[in-house]
């Protein structure tokens, strides 16, 4: 990476650093949201428009795709931009596509949103990793940074709950615009409350994969990444359909994705508190976690309360998910924190879209059980990789 020596991190008010803190916050949780929303709604969404769930399923691969490629690509291209303007036009972005989305008569208009919405996510998140430390001071920048990454987690585990909640209620279209004015509130919150943050270094494309070759312990976790996250959103994805398969009424499905997003707040905090000195045992934990919640689901005859006991299982591992990688990435690559952010970014959506295809392929193949054991195999995999990698020393 290069510097440009004529910038130097601004001062800021600390009030004022940790209101553009959580300003990036709400930012990343509307973004992550929107990627993840079509997750409570395949079957509403793909019965309206005419389209089986497998096919709906295309609405998380899509920005999926999308956000892996450009999540590089856009920190490259914007890198000597003010982070203000290049942040606010992202999710500007992704709110206005939402918008279109909930206005929608045809599958390809959707699509054609969610691919703006896969440039929005990658570059935005990428960007979001390392803004902590132009906008609070020093010994504040560790808090800021996992406020800003908890707007992935709570995305994660209550955005698209909540997302679900209000489209059984109101449509599914109800709950694209919801989250389409969300993120235009995250605009003008943006341009309201974050100063000016000019950049202070160029990522180039060379960067990423001298990261890559330059320690084994990057390669590692990003594989790690790749199996755990592709193999939770095999079957995640498609768990509206899995569930009323088995008799779970759809009107349920909602509460039910709530619980499971308490339950990953609860897994997050957990993890935070071991990945400081027991991080191979947190991802091989993880794994094994996943592997039994998946394995169960498919076994257990369910019903809304053994379905709320088993997706509380699965909540916690996952919930650990995000912390937990992102320790490993940024730990095996010290001297590269903007280049490991980056690549990691790309793997967690590219998982998601993979995660997503392959259980597409699954759910209107095989049928929707396919996918809780294609799922379970993938994180047995990872298992069993944490088992044999030593995890990267701290720093």
């Amino acid at each position: 990476m290069t510097a440009l020596p004529a910038q130097r991190a601004p001062e800021h008010a600390p009030t004022r650093g940790w209101l553009a803190v959580l300003a990036v916050t709400l930012g990343i949780f509307a973004l992550m949201t929107s990627e993840l929303l079509p997750v409570g709604l395949l079957t509403p969404v793909g019965g309206d428009l005419g389209v089986s769930p497998g096919t709906a399923g295309l609405m998380v691969t899509v920005p999926g795709l999308v956000a892996a490629v450009s999540a590089p690509l856009v920190t490259v291209a914007t890198g000597r931009f003010d982070r203000r303007l290049v942040l606010a036009v992202l999710v500007g972005v992704v709110g206005a596509a939402n918008l279109v989305s909930a206005a929608a008569t045809d599958f390809a208009v959707v699509l054609a949103a969610r691919f703006l919405i896969g440039v929005g996510v990658g570059g935005f998140w990428s960007l979001a990793g390392g803004i902590a430390l132009r906008l609070v001071p020093p010994h504040h920048v560790a808090r800021a940074t996992a406020l800003i990454f908890g707007g992935v987690e709570t995305a994660s585990v209550l955005g698209v709950p909540l997302g679900t909640l209000l489209g059984d209620h109101g449509g599914w279209r109800m709950a694209f615009a919801a989250v389409g004015v969300l993120g235009l509130i995250s605009l003008v919150c943006m341009v309201l409350l974050m100063p000016a943050v000019p950049p202070l270094r160029v990522l180039r494309l060379g960067d990423l994969p001298r990261v890559v070759r330059g320690g084994g312990a990057v390669r590692a976790g990003l594989v790690l990444a790749a199996l755990v996250i592709t193999g939770h959103f095999t079957a995640y994805t498609f768990l509206r359909p899995v569930l009323q398969d088995d008799g779970v009424d759809g009107g349920l499905v909602g509460v039910l994705l709530l619980v499971f997003g308490a339950a990953g707040i609860c897994g997050n905090f957990v993890a935070g508190a071991l990945v400081a000195g027991r991080l191979r045992a947190t991802v091989a934990g993880i794994a094994v976690v996943l592997t039994a919640a998946m394995a169960a689901v498919a076994l257990v005859d369910t019903t809304p309360w053994t379905a709320a006991a088993l997706l509380v299982l699965w909540g916690l591992g996952y919930g650990a998910v995000p912390v937990t990688l992102q320790t490993w990435t940024l730990r095996a690559a010290p001297d590269a924190p903007e280049a490991a952010s980056s690549l990691y970014v790309s793997v967690f959506n590219l998982s998601i879209a993979l995660g997503a295809l392959l259980g597409g392929f699954a759910v209107d193949g095989p049928g929707p059980s396919s996918v809780l054991w294609a799922g379970a195999l993938l994180t047995l995999t990872a298992l069993l990789m944490a088992l044999r990698t030593p995890a990267p020393a701290r720093g």
